[in-house]
């Protein structure tokens, strides 16, 4: 009896639970409570008042807000981030294709409406790189000129129009932004946050590196002071270099010295002079600030526009803009080029939040942002503002000069309050080639990203694979494009991989009741006459084949070939008794682990139900055990529906069914 000895080295105190013994015994219920039950329960349940204070943050925390110990900061904060937001937010509004005065108006209107409602302390909301990017195409592919509207015999542009769509930048530019914030408030109705989720970290880097090359391409005609058409539709970064490449000759010569010596500048700013200064002063150096009110002052005095060509910025409109409601017409072309622009948007923002949160511990609402950025983005919309985003590098400033609340913003809004109302037009004179330049500068970071492809491939080739992939169609066809389709290719191999899910067979360690993988334990033993097979994943329809082909690899046994091996030997009149077949046969048992098993459905159970079968004509036990209650209830309805009884043998543990067989083998010799 030594082989059965083995069975029993691990006694157990108290009874072989199989699982219907386990759920009597214990008094297994099952929840009751209906999904409808639950929402109507919910919302009797639910405090008004702390839902209404939950929905504006603002009423809780600034009544505990420490005036003494945190103002100070904050305005030093808030005085740093708003002069990050001028030549930030000129820059960028000129990659959404709209006037530069645009990115003080989303450092102004969005931020005030995201102090009420926003939950994340040091976040800069305003203008991002990727996000002005992407509303940029949507703006050149809906829009025409002011002066192609005006006189639109003074072009041959307008071809290319039809009538429908002779709108100016600022309005394909709100109608974007009010629909990003529609989609954000049905998000949070609905708690759609998850879907952020969609945008793994591959997916987010790849995308956002792509992005940078689209920025430094659309601005190569500033630095060069070129004049070049828009392109537009897909290939648009392909066609910008050729005519780039086709106009070069036109090169401005001022205009690239100018963008030569603003990038120096900048460029020995942040590499040299800005670490030195971080360590004397916590306060950054506003090298881009210095260039801007430089490049102003050089360009007026010296008329760079007029003796050189120059291309400057142009009219800045005085005061606030006019509140207009944005073309509704607009929003059905929009809708599209919209949800991306949407998930970029809310994902970079919940990331950055979520990082200050954890850092100096405390809670966000990931839900709540959603509102927050939604109502930013509705207000915006009717003050000629962009979709907004958090900005990477404003909010680790505004953090790191001492910005304890969202305080800080506010005195950003009233600093850039004046100079809306007072000082704007004194950027008139302004290069857009410096500009340009302070862009370019800025995409370092970005370009640096690309290091982590050599991570993403060590640690899974899927991921670089989705990298590569989303990085290439970004750049080669389209911003939009590229990130459907790394979001294609992720949600691909997610399913690539539940349809090949882990499988492998678990040893015994001696004088435990541990079970282990034997191709990674040395120490695991296989125990003889017995096989477990541990399988990670879901089981269904789509899979169901590879489960059957997994297990019968790992075991060494096909049942289907061994009954028609023995049909076949029938046929010729050559009869196995049932010592042959035992001595033949060393495999009497297969139990199944399923504590990996997260999922089953109707064809799932049908494949155990067949597979057990199989097993059965060649006499071998297999067993089930570690079943989760979900699975267990899908397994038990479909096995009353399929079979109308409860027919599979399955235990509480491996333990227990190891335990159980060992029984029978004693019992049976």
């Amino acid at each position: 009896m030594e082989k059965e000895d083995i069975f029993l080295q691990v006694s157990l105190e108290r009874p072989v639970y199989e699982q219907e013994a386990l759920n009597r015994d214990y008094q297994y219920e099952k929840p009751k409570t209906p999904v409808f039950q639950n929402a109507i329960s919910n919302i009797k349940s639910t405090n008004w008042k702390s839902y209404f204070m939950s929905a504006i943050p603002i009423i809780s925390w600034l009544k505990k807000y420490r005036w003494k110990e945190n103002i100070i900061s904050d305005i030093i904060s808030g005085l740093t981030v708003a002069i990050m937001h001028i030549p930030q937010g000129m820059a960028y509004a000129l990659l959404g294709n709209v006037p530069p005065v645009v990115g003080i108006y989303m450092a102004f209107f969005p931020v005030l409406v995201y102090f009420f409602f926003g939950t994340s302390r040091h976040v800069s909301m305003g203008t991002f790189a990727v996000v002005c990017l992407m509303t940029g195409k949507t703006v050149t592919t809906y829009s025409v000129s002011h002066n192609e509207i005006i006189n639109p015999n003074a072009t041959n542009a307008t071809s290319d129009h039809p009538e429908e769509y002779l709108y100016t930048p600022i309005q394909v530019a709100t109608a974007v932004t009010l629909m990003v914030g529609i989609y954000q408030i049905v998000m949070y109705i609905f708690h759609l946050g998850i879907i952020s989720t969609l945008l793994s970290e591959p997916l987010v880097n790849s995308f956002t590196t792509g992005a940078a090359v689209y920025v430094l391409t659309s601005q190569i005609k500033d630095l060069l002071g070129l004049k070049i058409p828009r392109q537009k539709g897909y290939f648009q970064l392909i066609f910008t270099l050729i005519d780039i490449f086709k106009d070069i000759q036109n090169t401005n010569l001022a205009a690239v010295i100018v963008s030569l010596i603003t990038i120096i500048v900048l460029v020995c700013n942040n590499e040299f002079l800005k670490p030195w200064a971080s360590k004397k002063c916590s306060i950054p150096i506003p090298i881009e600030l210095i260039a801007v009110v430089s490049g102003t002052l050089i360009s007026k005095y010296f008329d760079l526009s007029e003796k050189y060509s120059i291309q400057d910025v142009g009219d800045i409109p005085t005061g606030l803009p006019t509140p207009q409601i944005p073309t509704f017409e607009l929003l059905p072309l929009v809708a599209i080029d919209s949800i991306a622009i949407t998930m970029v948007s809310y994902t970079i923002t919940i990331s950055m939040a979520l990082i200050f949160a954890q850092k100096l511990n405390y809670k966000i609402d990931s839900n709540q942002e959603l509102l927050a950025m939604g109502l930013s983005n509705i207000v915006g919309s009717c003050f000629s503002c962009m979709p907004v985003s958090a900005s990477l590098s404003r909010s680790l400033i505004q953090q790191t000069v001492g910005g304890r609340t969202q305080i800080a913003s506010i005195v950003s809004c009233l600093i850039l309050l004046t100079i809306l109302l007072w000082i704007a037009p004194f950027f008139e004179p302004l290069p857009r080639c410096v500009l340009a330049s302070i862009i370019v500068v800025a995409l370092k970071g970005m370009f640096q990203q690309a290091n982590q492809l050599v991570k993403f491939w060590k640690l899974s080739k899927y991921d670089a694979i989705i990298w590569i992939v989303t990085f290439l169609i970004v750049v080669i066809v389209s911003i939009d494009i590229g990130l459907l389709s790394g979001i294609i290719l992720s949600l691909g191999i997610i399913l690539l991989q539940s349809l090949r899910p882990y499988t492998c067979l678990l040893g015994h360690i001696p004088n435990t009741d541990l079970y282990l993988d034997l191709s990674r334990f040395k120490t695991a033993v296989e125990i003889p006459g017995l096989k477990i097979f541990h399988y990670c994943g879901t089981l269904n329809f789509a899979n169901s084949n590879y489960f059957k082909s997994e297990l019968n690899k790992l075991i060494g046994i096909n049942p289907q070939k061994v009954i028609e091996q023995k049909a076949k030997l029938k046929e010729k009149g050559i009869y196995m008794d049932t010592q042959d077949s035992e001595d033949k046969q060393e495999l009497r048992c297969i139990i199944m682990d399923m504590s990996a098993l997260s999922y089953i459905d109707s064809s799932g159970v049908s494949t155990l139900h067949s597979t057990i079968k199989d097993f059965q004509q060649i006499d071998v036990h297999f067993y089930f055990a570690n079943c989760t209650s979900p699975i267990f209830e899908t397994i038990k309805r479909c096995d009353l529906y399929l079979h109308g009884k409860f027919t599979l043998k399955m235990f509480a543990t491996i333990q227990d069914a190891k335990t159980y067989f060992g029984k029978e083998m004693c019992l049976r010799y």
